[in-house]
This record gives structure tokens, sequence and C-alpha cells, in this order.
């Protein structure tokens, strides 16, 4: 009957797995790194505006762990923004649909240098399960320069955060000099 099942589901756990805890000196390093890095490359936190340009949205739900409670986005001196007019970063995540081409487009051309476009994920990257597909482009390669790729299906939080860290720290390096110059 339903009235015993219901009162079990009510008293008895959940039967989900617990949530991934990383480990704590891992983070707090990460969190000092990007803070320091973002910092002396642009004077303050680094801002992120997320594109869905045709996902499957596995790779938002990671960006909005990242954001959530448990990596709290906040902590390493990153913020996403909801204007690509305050933005620094563009991270797309999904194939770039035929209908998404243009409003990607558009984003890039509102978003001011310096920026970065970070690709999220396999499909980000050359189309992964949706590559050849009648109404996808490609990968966000095709309609705009990366910067960065981040791959997985979908990219953990942890390998996001480590990702933008990269890609700072490779914008703070000096420019080497050419040889015999």
């Amino acid at each position: 009957m339903l009235w015993p099942r219901l009162a079990r589901a009510l008293v008895g756990r959940p039967l989900t797995d617990p949530a991934p805890t990383p480990p704590e000196e891992v983070v707090a390093a990460l969190a000092e790194r990007l803070d320091a890095t973002a910092r002396t490359r642009l004077g303050r936190s680094l801002a992120i505006r997320q594109v869905d340009a045709a996902s499957c949205n596995g790779c938002e739900l990671e960006v909005n762990a990242m954001a959530g409670v448990l990596y709290d986005l906040e902590r390493f001196g990153l913020r996403i923004v909801a204007s690509p007019r305050h933005a620094d970063v563009l991270l797309v995540t999904g194939p770039v649909g035929r209908n998404m081409r243009e409003a990607l487009e558009r984003t890039r051309a509102c978003t001011p240098d310096p920026c970065w476009v970070v690709a999220a994920g396999d499909c980000a990257l050359d189309g992964g399960v949706f590559k050849g597909s009648y109404g996808v482009e490609g990968g966000v390669g095709a309609v705009l320069p990366v910067d960065l790729v981040i791959r997985g299906c979908p990219p953990t939080p942890t390998q996001l955060l480590e990702g933008l860290l990269a890609l700072l720290e490779a914008q703070a390096r000096p420019a080497a000099k050419p040889a015999g110059g």
C-alpha cells in the first residue's frame, strides 16, 4: 500500500551517494594561488560570463556546483557576472548550435578586452557526442579563438578552477624574449 511506503520514505535515509569532499589543503592552496594571480594580473577578482552554446546542461551543473557552498567560487577571487560587458572570461559550454552562433559572436563582441575564451567540456572542444549533427556548428573554436580548453564530460568543479588558474598564470608570465635580440 501507499501509506507504509510513504512512511518509510519520510523516515528512511535518502538512497543517493554523499557529495564528494575535496581535500581541504588542496582547496586552500588553490584559493590562495587563484586570488594572488587574479589580483596581480587584473588588480581585482576575475569576472566570468558563462555561455551555454547548446549543451546538455551537464557542464552547467558543474559550473553551478563550483559557485555553490562546497567550492564557493567567490573565495577564490572569481565571480560569475550577468553581463558580458563586465566579464574578463567567457566560459563557453556545449557545442555551438547553429541557432547560438550569432548570440555567441555578439557576446564576444560585447566583452571588453582583454577577454579570454574558455571552452569547458568535450562538446565545447569539438562538438563531442553532438559532432556531425545538422544543428551543430562544431566546437567553440569553429566560431571564436579559444584561449583554454578544459576537458571532461563534464569537467569537475576542481578541473574548472585549475583550468582558470592555469589561464591566469599563463597570462601573468612575462613574454619570453626572442633569441638573439
